[in-house]
């Protein structure tokens, strides 16, 4: 199990993976409530920012790819022509 102040660690890296600016606002209030420094705080970002910035590469390599494959290769995994 994770401890209070894993939780908000975690919490803060996903929010900011997930860009998300109201859950960012709640668990940075939170983890400054466990004393967790700025310091700490700004490598989580970082490291956040980079998970963040390889999914937005992988998932326009992924779009560009579907849009050019789109008659050979189905996006969602079923046969030729699917219209899911």
């Amino acid at each position: 199990m994770l401890n209070e102040r894993e939780k908000e660690i975690a919490a803060i890296a996903a929010s900011v993976a997930g860009h998300c600016q109201p859950c960012l606002e709640h668990h940075l209030s939170k983890a400054r409530d466990l004393g967790i420094e700025n310091e700490e705080i700004e490598k989580i970002y970082k490291i956040a920012g980079t998970v963040s910035d390889k999914g937005d590469e992988r998932m326009m390599e992924f779009a560009l790819n579907a849009l050019k494959n789109h008659n050979e290769i189905p996006v969602c995994g079923c046969d030729p022509g699917c219209d899911c």
